[in-house]
This record gives C-alpha cells, sequence and structure tokens, in this order.
C-alpha cells in the first residue's frame, strides 16, 4: 500500500506535496485508508453535523472499521440548531461512537458583556473567533493530521481545495477526501447507503452554521453557501482561510 512507501518519512511541509499527488485522483475511502494508516493515533475528523460531507466521510470510515481509529469531533458555539444535535446524537447511535465537543471559552452571556449583544450581527469575524477558530485550534492540538469536509464546489474560495496539504496555522496536514465530489454524488451516496442527515436540508437549508441571522436560506440559483452571513462580505468563519 502506499503508506508503507512514505512510513519512514517525517512528514512535513516540504514532504506532503508528494503525497498528495499520489492521492489527487484516489477515491475518497483510499484516501481516508492512507491518511489513517499514515497518520494514526494523530488523525481528527470535524464533523459539523449540520452539511451532509463530513456524514459522508463518518459513514465511509465506519464500513472501513477505521472509526475506532480518530477522533470525530464538533464545535459546539452554543448556537447550533437543534436538528444539528438531533443528527448528531443519530450518527453516534447509528454508528456506536461519540463525538468530542470543542467549546468557546466564553458563554454567551459572557461574550454579550465583553462584546455586546449579537456580536454575530455587528462583527461576524470576531464571534467566529470566539466560537469556532479558536475551539477548533484546542481540537486540533497534538493532532498530526485533519480530516474535513470541504468540497470544491461549495463556493469560489474552496474551488482549489487540494485533497491533502500542508496546514501552517496548525502545523498538520489538512485532508479533503470529498474535495472533487459533487453536491448530488453527496447526496447520492447518503440515499444509496441510508447515512442519516440534518432535517433542515429538507426545509430549504443547504449549508448550515449557527442559529442565528448568520444561517438562512440562499436565494434560487445562489451558491450553496450563500445562506450564510447574509448581509456581510464574509463567506468563511475562518476554520478555513489558511491551506
Amino acid at each position: 500500500m502506499f503508506y508503507e512507501s512514505v512510513l519512514a518519512i517525517e512528514v512535513s511541509e516540504v514532504n506532503v506535496g508528494d503525497i498528495a499527488s499520489e492521492l489527487e485522483s484516489a477515491s475518497a475511502e483510499t484516501v481516508l485508508r492512507e491518511v489513517v494508516e499514515r497518520f494514526s493515533p494523530g488523525v481528527a475528523v470535524s464533523c459539523s453535523f449540520g452539511g451532509p460531507s463530513g456524514l459522508v466521510i463518518v459513514d465511509q470510515l465506519a464500513r472501513m472499521n477505521l472509526l475506532d481509529r480518530v477522533e470525530v469531533y464538533y464545535l459546539d458555539t452554543g448556537l447550533l440548531f437543534s436538528a444539528t444535535h438531533d443528527v448528531r446524537e443519530e450518527m453516534e447511535r447509528r454508528y456506536g461512537f461519540e463525538a468530542i465537543a470543542y467549546r468557546p471559552q466564553l458563554s454567551l452571556v459572557q461574550q454579550a458583556s465583553l462584546h455586546g449583544n449579537d456580536l454575530w450581527d455587528r462583527d461576524p469575524d470576531k464571534c467566529c473567533g470566539i466560537r469556532k477558530v479558536a475551539p477548533n485550534a484546542e481540537a486540533l492540538v497534538g493532532k498530526s493530521a485533519w480530516i474535513t469536509g470541504v468540497r470544491r464546489d461549495q463556493s469560489v474560495g474552496r474551488a482549489e481545495t487540494p485533497v491533502l496539504a500542508w496546514n501552517a496555522r496548525f502545523r498538520l496536514v489538512k485532508v479533503a477526501p470529498l474535495h472533487n465530489w459533487s453536491e448530488e454524488k453527496v447526496w447520492e451516496y447518503v440515499r444509496q447507503h441510508q447515512v442519516p442527515y440534518n432535517a433542515l436540508h429538507e426545509d430549504g437549508y443547504p449549508s448550515l452554521g449557527c442559529n442565528t441571522v448568520c444561517t438562512v436560506r440562499p436565494e434560487s440559483g445562489e451558491s450553496l453557501r450563500a445562506g450564510r452571513w447574509r448581509g456581510h462580505d464574509k463567506t468563511e468563519c475562518g476554520l478555513h482561510d489558511s491551506p
């Protein structure tokens, strides 16, 4: 297998590109298998339990009996939709795992006291920094690989997403096994394997974040993430801003 040929190589920014080249055209399952074999036990899988991509990744890992070799985590901002918690609990029951929650240091009351009410509306970058970016940094401490559900078709800013790349911010390998999947292909997988999914997708929400003004239904013809941070010049929460 491929991982055997690179097992002895110290992972760094220099040689990750070679690994990525080998996996660029590989199936998502192959990418996941190679990453787990190469980098476990330090593999983290971020799953929002909002969009379907992360759920597909969890299902694939379970089918390959690899779920117990990774840490599946989510960012509990304190503002998630109840339907998001519902699908997380359903996934945990079905696949027999427990997703690890990483939470902000500030409660919503403390945040309002320090920064004022409705920070997500006045300064969404700061709010995301407190409630998502900082907890995500905590989740990745000591990890060697970070598996995400980011795909090229989700937005213009994600159009060049590599299957695997060195992430300088967290000093680990960031992996996008579904990088070249389409929205249609994701949903075909969900239907074929009867993967649980967030009920709000049936109510016009293709992309889900916090249950404030940060998540609304996009208009017909808009991109999948157009309903996020409506009215702000913002398309990402900050988790995926750097390679």
